[in-house]
């Protein structure tokens, strides 16, 4: 499936990647699987989820896996590699269940986890350097910013309008004959909510313009709107959209390196309500047809179209609800200490969710850890036959040397809210440590929660909290700039002063042209011209009678 022309700009991010899968060559057991789902969302919104898998080793010809970044994980001995480049956020409260289980979404800019073999701390320093910085020549990002004071770091183990882009590079091992072979997959996947009005909209201008009140729904139960103000209703109706308007043109066809078809390699899945009428081109063959689900595989070099039309009143499909809600907010005020509350809630009626509570916050956001409580909101009457913090791991920060990694495992009983707060001390920092946009604040890496399965430890979903904006003290910057004018200010006002009262000298006005120095310069000048011109003439006079004569 050859990628349509996104509305912004990941090109450069994806080129890269599957450049080198236009490389044709035979390698044995190496494979390469390709899908687009699209689910409709409330408000007049789609998910668009692009994924490919690449099944390769290191010493192959790369026909399917990225020479540029087998060269860098085998550089840099690293085994496993998530790298995660996310704008916005998942609105789980409206849009319901995160896809792929939250696994390929990360918080709102970089994130990148990984596994590096090293002998000892220092190496594994350092080969995570050489892993950063190789990794933010091939992006295009700054990824080198990630070092020791902005990541945590155990056993090898390191973590530095929704549009989200993902690499994961897993091993995948398995037995032949009594020997156990191993290849490296990878998971390239690029998720993004797309407004459908908005993205129509451009076929009209491209400038974006909010539109014309005689053009919106109103909420006439508001009580507090106006006739200058508006509050659209949603979910009115459902836009007509197709992928050739959405994208600027259709699906050019399955890739040829891709494996043959079968029941497991769809190639393009749409999630809409099953009364919705939806009609495809030519160029694809329908397979399977679920509830509120159709799946499709397309043709080799053949234009391929979903169209939805205009349906009123809007359908919505059924809300998967995850399996936590969670959001986080700073608290407290001023400039010298603050704290920090998550609220957790456990929708289901009937079944606990048991997870992992992780922060990695930077080493000038200092927490106090006999603060940090997890409290039921409201109480239960009758207590709790079980502790909602099961276990804790802490490991503080240095100062300029590296963050603060906090870790709580966690039980949450059915329908149930649970606040987790913690206090800390905001650091100074110096002079030259702070950016150059010191007073918008610094960012804080969101906190990453992992559900566990009811019975093992394996993570079976994955939720990132909104990250946050820190205001620490600031210097006022202008300050070294207003002493240096003052002092240079004062500085020649006094030397003048010095100056003039060493070299000048006062006379009376009668005496001044007599005693000015410049006076008496220019009188010799004019004296000296003069004698020059009286000696010229006289030698010219004496040259005439000699010439006469």
């Amino acid at each position: 499936m050859r990628l349509p022309t996104l509305p912004w700009s990941t090109g450069s991010f994806l080129s890269l990647l599957l450049l080198p899968l236009a490389l044709v060559s035979a390698e044995e057991h190496s494979s390469y699987d390709e899908n687009l789902l699209l689910r409709t969302l409330p408000g007049n919104s789609v998910l668009a989820s692009f994924r490919f898998v690449s099944n390769g080793t290191f010493n192959s010809h790369h026909s399917v896996f990225p020479r540029s970044l087998a060269q860098i994980l085998q550089h840099s001995q690293t085994k496993e590699l998530h790298l995660k480049f996310t704008l916005g956020r998942w609105d789980a409260e409206r849009w319901g269940s995160q896809i792929w289980d939250g696994r390929t979404a990360g918080g709102t800019g970089v994130e990148l986890w990984a596994w590096v073999e090293a002998g000892s701390d220092a190496e594994a320093d350092a080969r995570w350097t050489t892993l950063n910085n190789a990794l933010s020549g091939l992006f295009c990002a700054s990824l080198n910013f990630i070092d020791s004071t902005h990541c945590i770091c155990s056993m090898g183990r390191s973590q530095g309008n929704l549009s989200s882009m993902s690499i994961d590079v897993t091993p995948v091992c398995e037995e032949i004959d009594g020997v156990e072979k191993c290849q490296l997959q990878m998971v390239q996947t690029v998720d993004m909510v797309l407004d459908v009005e908005r993205s129509l909209r451009k076929k009209d201008s491209v400038i974006p313009r909010p539109p014309h009140l005689d053009q919106m729904i109103c909420d006439p139960n508001k009580f507090y709107s106006g006739s200058d103000s508006c509050f659209p209703l949603d979910d009115i109706s459902d836009l007509s959209w197709s992928l050739s308007e959405m994208f600027g043109r259709p699906i050019r066809g399955s890739c040829p390196l891709a494996s043959l078809p079968t029941s497991q390699s769809i190639n393009v899945c749409a999630n809409v309500p099953d009364q919705r009428a939806i009609y495809v081109s030519a160029g694809g063959t329908e397979v399977g047809r679920g509830d509120n689900i159709r799946c499709f595989i397309l043709e080799e070099n053949t234009d391929f179209d979903i169209i939805l039309p205009d349906q009123s009143p809007a359908i919505l499909l059924p809300n998967i609800e995850p399996p936590l809600y969670a959001s986080r907010s700073f608290t407290g005020h001023g400039q010298e200490r603050g704290g920090v509350q998550a609220v957790l809630r456990n929708p289901s009626p009937d079944r606990h969710v048991e997870f992992v509570y992780l922060e990695s916050l930077p080493w000038f956001m200092k927490p106090y850890l006999h603060t940090f409580s997890a409290t039921l909101d409201p109480p239960i009457e009758t207590q709790w036959e079980e502790k909602i913090i099961q276990e804790i791991y802490y490991r503080p920060a240095l100062d300029r040397r590296r963050g603060t990694q906090l870790e709580a495992r966690m039980r949450i009983p059915p329908n149930s809210t649970v606040l987790v707060t913690y206090d800390f001390d905001k650091a100074v920092l110096r002079y030259t440590e702070y950016p150059p946009d010191a007073n918008r604040g610094f960012d804080i890496a969101p906190a990453i929660i992992s559900i566990l399965a009811p019975r093992n430890s394996q993570t079976i979903f994955s939720i990132r909290t909104t990250s946050l904006l820190l205001s620490l003290p600031t210097p006022d910057f202008s300050m070294p700039y207003n002493v240096i004018i003052l002092t240079s200010t004062v500085m020649a006002l006094a030397f003048g002063t010095v100056f003039n009262l060493l070299v000048r000298r006062f006379v009376g006005a009668d005496e001044s042209v007599r005693m000015n120095p410049v006076q008496v310069l220019k009188v010799k000048i004019m004296a000296a011209v003069k004698r020059i011109k009286a000696k010229r003439e006289r030698s010219g006079k004496a040259e005439l009678a000699k010439k006469n004569e």
